[in-house]
């Protein structure tokens, strides 16, 4: 019930109680007055009876007086007297017949007629008195008949006095009871007035306000400084407070609301600033195999309850492998075909698990617990590889980064694709597009490179070329002629391997450049690759195009030679080959080529 009902119910039930004790309060008063009026009527018919009987008295006395003695002023006093007792008559006559009951009016003309009689015995003495007759007034006043009137009117008074007692004290006692009860009535009404308004004022004030105030001010004193931990004490209240406690719960609540919606706010921006930061750091990569590391860091760091690869497409676009791990990944195989993924099949998103919900990658263990989602790594029409994280269970966490990882993946596929053009752009820059060795230009750099690092380590420059090249073009043609030049190029390199960097010149020119390598080693070395050429076969289309042969010129910065002078010093000692018949080396240390074959 509201606290508003229940003090308007308090205050009516209080106004009723009131007005009952002010009626009762009336009430006795009323009754008091009675018991006054009645005490006070007692006595003005006592005070008159007994002036009467007095009246009487003096009377019979003026008369007896005036019969004995005869004198004028005792007949005076007789006459005086005679006119006050009919005064005294008629007041008692009057009270008397205001309301008395039929007994006591039955006792009061008693009354009177004993008092006429008397009255009548005493002025016919004082007549015959008057007429001359003293004896018989006398006698008349002193005889029993006399006697017996005047205590006829004696007794008649007594009685009439005590009915008149006996009925006011029963008035009084009544009077008296009456006002006894309604005062105690309205002291009753009165104390529990005063106890409902009590009640009312502990009830509403302590238990149904004061209290769950208090105690509601310190929940919202801890909800004001944002301490949602706070719980609310529901006692099903249906009033004001219950409201409030309600408007509080509702604060609370919303307050949680908030705080949950800040927090994943603040999460959520700090995993794209996360994000952020990677895509920075994927921006600034200046190769393809700087990405690997960086996003094992990252992906560590935003899915810490996630693992994964990230799988990089071949350059057939045929299979994936792992170039970086994070997490313990369990579930997938780290190379498989491309065409065993659907998410590589369809080019979206997949989710796989152990659920019959969708078809599984066939990467993963068909036995695995874990869930998984496979990301292709597309940019620019082309997939370059994909994004796999798995997770236990069902893969709640799954769904709930996918959004993240999508984004992450669409970012990552687009560094992956400039590197690789820029790759592309930078080999197209730096190498020969028939031979893929390293052109011109990279031997330039290379030599300068010699140049600047001029250390107590020699190094040697080989100038290389294929004799009698066009006749390859003249007598096969040029595809043929391109293909001897792929083929030497292939030797060369398998001979050189990891000790020198080839190059081609210009046409059917070629450059090796060895660092750290001293003049009997380079010596060796370019034989081999003269040797390594002769004695190779080249046929094109299954024709035999004849024995293949190179001229070598070797130059050395051993012995104080400049590096300066390098390829000028390479390039005269090739010429000499050449002139001196080819299919020979000759080194600008030794007169004489070294080896000559006709």
């Amino acid at each position: 019930m509201k606290i508003s009902t229940i003090t308007n119910w308090a205050y009516a039930i209080t106004v009723g109680l009131t007005l009952l004790s002010g009626g009762a309060f009336i009430l006795a008063t009323q009754y008091a007055d009675r018991e006054r009026d009645a005490v006070e009527t007692a006595w003005r018919l006592d005070a008159a009876v007994e002036a009467l009987e007095r009246g009487a008295e003096e009377t019979t006395e003026a008369a007896r007086l005036y019969v004995m003695k005869g004198e004028a002023q005792f007949l005076a006093a007789f006459r005086a007297d005679v006119g006050a007792e009919r005064t005294r008559e008629a007041a008692v006559r009057a009270l008397g017949e205001a309301g008395l009951p039929p007994a006591e009016i039955s006792a009061l003309h008693a009354l009177e007629a004993d008092a006429e009689m008397l009255d009548a015995i005493e002025e016919q003495a004082v007549a015959d008195f008057e007429n001359g007759a003293a004896d018989v007034a006398r006698a008349a006043v002193f005889s029993p008949q006399h006697e017996a009137a005047q205590a006829d009117l004696l007794a008649a008074v007594g009685h009439f006095a005590d009915l008149v007692a006996t009925r006011t004290q029963d008035q009084l006692d009544a009077a008296r009871a009456a006002a006894d009860l309604w005062g105690t009535i309205a002291k009753s009404l009165l104390a529990l007035t005063a106890l409902v308004f009590l009640s009312v004022l502990y009830f509403v004030l302590m238990r149904r306000v004061a209290r769950p105030l208090h105690q509601m001010s310190g929940i919202v004193r801890r909800l004001a400084h944002q301490d949602y931990d706070v719980q609310l004490v529901r006692d099903g209240r249906r009033d004001e407070i219950g409201d409030m406690n309600e408007a509080i719960q509702i604060f609370r609540d919303n307050g949680l609301e908030r705080a949950r919606l800040d927090a994943e706010r603040r999460k959520d921006q700090e995993t794209k600033d996360r994000i952020l930061q990677l895509m920075h750091r994927l921006q600034a990569c200046r190769q393809e195999s700087e990405l690997a590391p960086i996003v094992s860091l990252f992906a560590a760091q935003l899915f810490p309850a996630l693992s994964g690869h990230l799988f990089i497409m071949n350059d057939g676009r045929t299979a994936l492998t792992a170039r970086s791990t994070w997490g313990a990944p369990s579930a997938s195989r780290q190379e498989f075909a491309s065409l065993e993924c659907w998410g590589i099949r369809r080019g979206k998103a997949h989710f796989s698990d152990r659920s019959d919900a969708d078809v599984r990658c066939q990467h993963l263990s068909t036995n695995a617990a874990e869930a998984g989602l496979c990301v292709p790594l597309a940019a620019r029409g082309d997939t370059v590889g994909m994004l796999y994280f798995e997770a236990p269970g069902e893969g709640t966490a799954l769904a709930e980064a996918r959004v993240y990882i999508e984004l992450i993946a669409e970012n990552l596929a687009l560094a992956i694709a400039n590197l690789q053009l820029r790759d592309r752009l930078a080999n197209l820059a730096i190498r020969d597009p028939l031979t893929g060795l390293l052109n011109r230009r990279s031997l330039d750099e290379n030599l300068l490179r010699v140049r600047r690092e001029e250390t107590d380590l020699p190094a040697a420059l080989m100038m290389i070329d294929i004799d009698h090249f066009k006749r390859f073009n003249d007598e096969f043609g040029h595809d043929a002629g391109d293909h001897v030049m792929t083929q030497v190029a292939a030797i060369m390199t398998d001979a050189a391997k990891t000790s020198g960097i080839v190059h081609r010149y210009g046409g059917e020119e070629f450059a090796v450049v060895l660092k750290g390598a001293e003049k009997h080693i380079a010596l060796d070395m370019a034989e081999a690759i003269r040797h390594a050429v002769e004695t190779t076969p080249v046929t094109y289309q299954g024709q035999p195009l004849g024995t293949v042969t190179v001229s070598i010129g070797l130059a050395s910065t051993e012995d104080s030679q400049s590096a300066a002078t390098l390829m000028q010093r390479a390039d005269a000692a090739l010429l000499r080959a050449k002139s001196g018949g080819r299919n020979a080396t000759v080194t600008d240390w030794l007169p004489a080529p070294q080896t000559r074959i006709a």
